[in-house]
């Protein structure tokens, strides 16, 4: 659904710091944080997964899935996909 660095890259295009998300998302600094510091995909309860994607939403951020096209028409930011072999 949402990986802890799509978080931490969506606060930093909009400018906000933890604590902002959580009023924005009407969730705890402490989830937020939590949620954050998750490896990969942030585990938790689906309503505040939801919560936080459609905060980022109103606030004009745009989640792409891993392989989806993006929807908006304005720029964006990416991960290119790893070319590396090893592992």
């Amino acid at each position: 659904m949402i990986t802890s660095a799509q978080m931490r890259a969506a606060r930093a295009m909009l400018g906000i710091d933890q604590k902002a998300l959580a009023e924005l998302s009407g969730l705890s600094t402490p989830t937020i944080q939590r949620m954050e510091s998750s490896d990969g995909t942030v585990r938790g309860v689906v309503e505040s997964l939801t919560r936080v994607v459609e905060a980022f939403d109103r606030a004009g951020v745009e989640l792409i899935g891993e392989g989806a096209a993006s929807a908006g028409l304005g720029r964006g930011v990416r991960l290119k996909a790893s070319t590396d072999k090893a592992g």
